[in-house]
């Protein structure tokens, strides 16, 4: 059950984040009306509803960026209209033209994973893009589905398919979702070998290494709590260090202390062949984690692996300190 109080800004403000998923709080005055709060300090109106035989949640708008009074308001007005039988449109769509509408109205991710999902969906579903939405065949989701190499991918492919016909049903362009009748795909999920004493393990693998570019990289996945596409893509003109920040993203102190030793020699941090940025180095990697004990560790999992840990908060600064206590309980100063 929900924990019910009266909303007011002071107490939205400063409710506290769960260490993972979300919790959902209730306003008294408005009963209906509920909040999301995300571990990562989102915080969104909703309201829910039986509709059509369905369970729904129904996305009012977030907070601070819309008022409570205004949330309070629209509560109404949005149940009515989730009531409204969904009008049959007569325009037929392609399945083409469904996915890019959806990708507009419904995907909200951040730009280097929406990159990744309209490659994914352009390499492995293009064979339904001239196809009518509503021609669209549990065969033909089968056909597809099955020329998929690695269930991993197939899996997340099929997610995508009955998220898209998901929303062609609720918009009235399809009557039905080839997806809903097929067999999950079962996968083996990879679950990372790193844990805190082999974290620190890493660490002194990474601080043996000879090459001080490889050395200062791999230091950066963990010092920056960035991805390693972003840590490897660093450019100088992006670095704030009176401000201790990379583009938006606030910097640990540890990050900052290393970066400010590096030689500035050209527009990469993390310079490789050819004046470009440090693009792939697997042979170093391999090593390092060889040494450490870990061979299967991806460089990416080091970046998962503090993000759990890491307390988020919205604010910049609170946010950059929580980061460095983090490293500091790892002995990393």
């Amino acid at each position: 059950m929900a924990h019910q109080f009266f909303f007011n800004p002071y107490i939205l403000d400063n409710l506290p984040t769960p260490a993972s998923g979300f919790d959902v709080v209730q306003d008294i005055s408005e009963p209906r009306l509920r909040l999301y709060v995300t571990s990562r300090g989102a915080k969104t109106f909703f309201v829910r509803r039986r509709v059509h035989g369905r369970d729904r949640r129904i996305i009012i708008g977030t907070y601070p960026n819309m008022d409570i009074e205004t949330a309070r308001s629209m509560v109404a007005n949005v149940l009515n209209d989730a009531m409204k039988k969904i009008p049959t449109r007569r325009k037929k769509l392609s399945f083409k033209e469904m996915w890019e509408m959806y990708l507009k109205n419904q995907v909200r991710r951040s730009e280097d994973s929406e990159v990744k999902l309209v490659r994914a969906v352009n390499l492995h579903l293009s064979e339904l893009f001239g196809k009518n939405i509503l021609d669209i065949s549990e065969n033909d989701i089968k056909n597809v589905i099955g020329k998929i190499q690695g269930r991993v991918v197939a899996a997340r492919m099929q997610e995508v398919l009955a998220s898209i016909f998901k929303y062609a049903i609720d918009q009235g362009y399809a009557k039905i979702n080839p997806v809903a009748m097929l067999p999950k795909i079962q996968q083996k999920r990879r679950v990372s070998p790193l844990n805190d004493e082999k974290f620190l393990g890493l660490m002194d693998a990474i601080r043996a290494m000879d090459s001080d570019v490889m050395r200062g990289a791999f230091l950066m996945l963990v010092y920056s709590f960035l991805p390693k596409n972003k840590v490897l893509s660093m450019r100088w003109d992006e670095l704030d260090f009176n401000h201790y920040m990379w583009r938006d993203w606030p910097l640990s102190n540890m990050a900052v202390v290393l970066l400010e030793n590096f030689p500035q020699d050209g527009d990469w941090v993390f310079m490789g062949r050819c004046k470009n940025h440090l693009a792939d180095p697997r042979v170093a990697w391999r090593n390092v984690v060889a040494g450490a004990g870990m061979p299967d560790l991806r460089m990416d999992d080091v970046y998962k692996f503090l993000m759990r840990k890491l307390k988020w908060a919205a604010d910049r600064e609170d946010l950059r300190e929580n980061m460095n206590k983090l490293l500091e309980s790892y002995g990393l100063y």
